[in-house]
């Protein structure tokens, strides 16, 4: 069936990310308050597709974003490197003491019946100065793009990043790349400059340019202003609500082909029932529903997002690329971090049915 996509073959890039580059630290099951020591993870919810498609996938990969000449921006910039994701950098200076920032995220992983903590020092973060005009997209595209990716953290971040990702997307569309969008509402970052009514405004501008929508219901509502459906989900793995919504979805944004979402039930901090669903094309699609005992749950939505996406490029089929997403996210969950530790024929033998027996 087809996807309605139409996807390159070939590109010197298959997929480019704008986004924020941001570094976590974790310091694991020890909440921070109790800390002394952390592990330093480098994130971002663009940055981590553009990451996992190259380092599990071997596709090749950029990323377009903000960085700042300092000692944390060096650290930053050596695992874009090392995941094989070829940066655009726009430069900023750091004065030594005010920044700007590389930003940061604390996440502490919870444990059992307490839940992980996460909060934010976003403060002057270069990510959030960045504007049109700041990349020339011309040279980015040079050689081919085959897809182009941003997400709602990063439309959040300032007035200025949503323009951005307009211009990126116009640009990607002009150079023939599929375009994605990951809706990533959140609220605490729209709150500091227009609230809900803000976002639906900025991210309905961005959304006209996107082919495939990654969020779930409270995605659509939030950053959408769809209302809610009619059908109430039995559980948190049952996608009626999702698929209610997809009717109101199409009709005020008609050129999106493909809407995705996780499904997850959380029964404590580290045991989840995991799943996966999508619209692809007018038809519906669901994956397998599987156990997690999770080890790290950030960037299990990025995982799925990535292996979907990969799916697509690959061109499985619309069943195959949902379980593609679906069996990355569950892996991802098992490493520490936000970013792939699997390979892709792992992703595969789990897509088909594989088991955690040992290999030997």
């Amino acid at each position: 069936m087809s996807t309605g996509l139409t996807i390159r073959k070939e590109a010197a890039l298959d997929l480019v990310s704008i986004g924020a580059l941001v570094h976590r630290l974790d310091p694991g099951i020890i909440p921070f308050r109790k800390a002394t020591e952390c592990h330093i993870h480098v994130s971002g919810g663009e940055f981590n597709v553009a990451a996992n498609l190259a380092d599990c996938f071997r596709l090749n990969t950029g990323i377009v974003t903000a960085m700042v000449d300092y000692p944390v921006g060096d650290l930053i910039a050596e695992r874009v490197r090392a995941m094989g994701v070829k940066p655009f950098y726009k430069h900023f200076k750091h004065n030594g003491v005010t920044g700007p920032n590389m930003a940061t995220v604390y996440s502490d992983r919870g444990q059992g019946v307490r839940a992980p903590v996460v909060f934010y020092n976003r403060s002057n973060e270069a990510a959030a100065q960045l504007k049109p005009g700041d990349f020339h997209w011309d040279e980015i595209f040079a050689g081919g793009v085959r897809w182009f990716h941003s997400g709602g953290i990063f439309a959040a971040l300032s007035e200025t990043t949503g323009e951005l990702i307009i211009e990126g997307m116009k640009a990607a569309k002009k150079a023939g790349a599929v375009v994605s969008f990951d809706l990533n509402f959140r609220e605490k970052l729209w709150n500091l400059w227009g609230g809900q009514e803000k976002a639906v405004k900025v991210v309905a501008r961005i959304v006209e340019n996107a082919d495939v929508l990654v969020g779930n219901e409270e995605d659509l509502q939030k950053g959408l202003g769809i209302p809610g459906p009619e059908v109430e989900a039995k559980s948190k793995l049952d996608p009626s609500t999702f698929f209610g919504m997809i009717d109101k979805v199409v009709a005020k944004h008609p050129q999106v082909k493909v809407v995705a979402t996780t499904l997850r039930e959380v029964h404590s901090t580290n045991r989840h029932s995991w799943g996966a669903v999508a619209w692809i094309n007018g038809k519906t699609h669901a994956s397998p529903t599987c156990e997690l005992d999770v080890v790290d749950r950030v960037g299990g939505g990025d995982g799925f997002a990535s292996g979907f996406f990969y799916g697509l490029l690959s061109g499985e089929s619309p069943e195959g690329a949902v379980k593609l997403g679906w069996a990355h996210g569950a892996l991802l969950t098992t490493f520490p971090g936000d970013t792939t530790m699997s390979t892709v024929e792992q992703v595969r033998a789990f897509a088909m049915g594989g088991s955690a027996r040992i290999q030997r």
